[in-house]
This record gives structure tokens, C-alpha cells and sequence, in this order.
């Protein structure tokens, strides 16, 4: 599987925008997804995961009821609709496969895309 992350830009605090990351391969329903991302310094976290089985959703606690994780199967992509935008959402994000469950945790994910950088100004 190949990912291809796109959507990142600049944006004021309290915008928005979708990421999008495209996937390559037959096999993109049978994979979760996830998408994680890394702030300048720091070391990277998980933000939304999607399971390939039944679309259960998780997020990181600070991104709930701003961020939407959603996938289209027949489109072999996955999104991530983020809203009311904060200079601390400041990071490169990136988007990954698992064949498992849906996972907070970067080493069960098995493929990754480049990376998108999101910067929030104040």
C-alpha cells in the first residue's frame, strides 16, 4: 500500500481544513487507518484512527468535537476534517495503514504516507 497525504496549508486560528490522504493498492478496505502527527521538537502522536471493520472512530483527547476522521472505500482515501483550528494543531501530519485494529500506537501501523504540513497562526 502507498499513501499519498495532501491538504496541508496555512491557516488562521479558529479555520479549518481537510487533509486527505490517497491509498494505493485492492486491499484499502481490509486496512485501518490512522492519522498522526509530529510538532517541530516533539516526538509524534496520534490523532484519529478509523477501523476497517466497522468504522468505530478514535481521537486524541484535544482534537474531539473539532476533528473528523472519515474514510471513502470506493475511493481508496481517507480524511481528516479538522475545524475551530489552534496554533498548538501546529505539525506535519501524516496518515498510516494497519492491518489490525485501529491503534493509537505508530509501530502497529505498517504503512505510512510523506507527510502534510499544517501551520496555525495566532
Amino acid at each position: 500500500v502507498q499513501l499519498q497525504a495532501s491538504g496541508g496549508g496555512l491557516v488562521q486560528a479558529g479555520g479549518s481544513l481537510r487533509l486527505s490522504c490517497a491509498a494505493s493498492g485492492r486491499t484499502f478496505n481490509s486496512y485501518s487507518m490512522g492519522w498522526f502527527r509530529q510538532a517541530p521538537g516533539k516526538e509524534r502522536e496520534f490523532v484519529a484512527a478509523i477501523s476497517w471493520f466497522d468504522g468505530s472512530k478514535y481521537y486524541l483527547d484535544s482534537v474531539k468535537g473539532r476533528f473528523t476522521i472519515s474514510r471513502d472505500n470506493a475511493k481508496n482515501t481517507v480524511y481528516l476534517q479538522m475545524n475551530s483550528l489552534k496554533p498548538e494543531d501546529t505539525a506535519v501530519y501524516y496518515c498510516a495503514a494497519s492491518r489490525y485494529g485501529p491503534s493509537r500506537t505508530d509501530s502497529t501501523y505498517d504503512y505510512w504516507g510523506q507527510g502534510t504540513l499544517v501551520t496555525v497562526s495566532s
